[in-house]
């Protein structure tokens, strides 16, 4: 995943690619609203957002630094800064640790959770990482290397590196489950996921996603095993996560980037940045999924955090300005952010 204006961009070319893989009749009623909207502004684009466990605070990637605001009053509470290039947060609540995947310089950044102090830096053992995970079971940090096709494993604790997992394409997203599993979306065209064995770090299977073109946002039902991958081609592709089965897909909207699943509402959210919308899906039975509702957020909101608690889900956005004439050069010249219009978005039950 790339920050914002870039990401975008890559969505736009995708998405006028891309037909839907289903039906794309009309959706119900909306159950999600936006109730309301926090202005940050500020420079630089944003990725991944992180919900720390509490709820109290949200983590938002903004390239150079990691913005932290308090999700009672939208206020900020705290900055971290030098992330160049950041994408993800992860957080180790045992040690009072988080951790930060600096796509720009290579390096994750440890930072103590009650005061944002950074601890240090710690190179990693691939190039560009994107998204990054704590797997408690093994206490390992792991992070999905984009541009070399690798995840690195680092012990929380001592910060060594403990292996490198070479993926058969760029990673994306990625998630575990309670045995030490973790999964990973690979943004290939078909897709594939990949499941690790994060005692052994050793790939145990790779499976296809027939249908799904560049998959990013991947969520979990550990209840029911299983895996939620959206695609470039407005389509949620649902797998066994035992067997790597295929059993459904879902009509998304477009430009989809992140997802995320309430196991206590049986819902899945896509957030979609293209078209402004969040889709939210009901889990009907393991293998049977029908779409509740396509909820207006903001064009731009691809990326997002679910608070399991309160059920609110939380999108960065702001407002996109024209892109510039094409050239040779530049024949599909990137969109624009319209300065310090950079905000978080609530979406909640009605």
């Amino acid at each position: 995943m790339r920050t914002l204006p870039f990401v975008v961009y890559a969505l736009l070319q995708t998405a006028a690619a891309a037909t839907p893989a289903a039906d794309t009749s009309p959706l119900p009623a909306a159950v999600y609203t936006v109730s309301r909207s926090w202005p940050l502004g500020g420079a630089g684009g944003w990725d991944y957002l992180a919900l720390e466990a509490s709820g109290a605070r949200l983590f938002i990637s903004r390239g150079d630094r990691v913005d932290v605001v308090e999700t009672v009053s939208g206020k900020l509470a705290g900055t971290i800064p030098n992330t160049a290039g950041v994408h993800g947060i992860a957080f180790a609540p045992a040690l009072k640790r988080g951790f930060t995947s600096n796509g720009g310089s290579n390096t994750v950044s440890v930072f103590e959770l009650d005061t944002l102090r950074l601890i240090q830096q710690v190179p990693v053992s691939g190039k560009k990482p994107d998204a990054i995970l704590y797997e408690p079971r093994q206490n390992h940090i792991i992070t999905a290397n984009g541009e070399s096709a690798n995840l690195s494993a680092l012990d929380a604790a001592t910060l060594q590196i403990v292996a490198t997992v070479a993926l058969p394409g760029p990673p994306e997203f990625m998630a575990t489950d309670t045995a030490g599993t973790v999964y990973v979306n690979i943004e290939t065209d078909p897709g594939k996921l990949v499941a690790v064995d994060g005692k052994s770090l050793a790939v145990k299977a790779t499976w296809p996603l027939p249908g799904c073109a560049n998959p990013t946002g991947l969520a979990l039902d550990a209840v029911h095993h299983r895996l939620f991958s959206v695609c470039a081609n407005q389509v949620m592709a649902v797998t066994d996560a035992l067997s790597g089965k295929q059993v459904a897909r879902v009509v998304i909207g477009r430009g989809p980037d992140d997802a995320a699943f309430d196991s206590d509402l049986g819902l899945v959210f896509t957030s979609n940045g293209l078209d402004g919308t969040l889709t939210v899906i009901h889990e009907e039975s393991p293998d049977a999924y029908r779409v509740l509702a396509t909820v207006t957020t903001l064009v731009s909101a691809r990326t997002m955090a679910l608070d399991p608690a309160t059920h609110k889900i939380f999108l960065a956005a702001a407002r996109l300005g024209a892109a510039p004439p094409a050239t040779e050069e530049q024949p599909h010249p990137r969109p624009s952010i319209v300065p310090n219009s950079f905000s978080i978005l609530v979406a909640q039950p009605k």
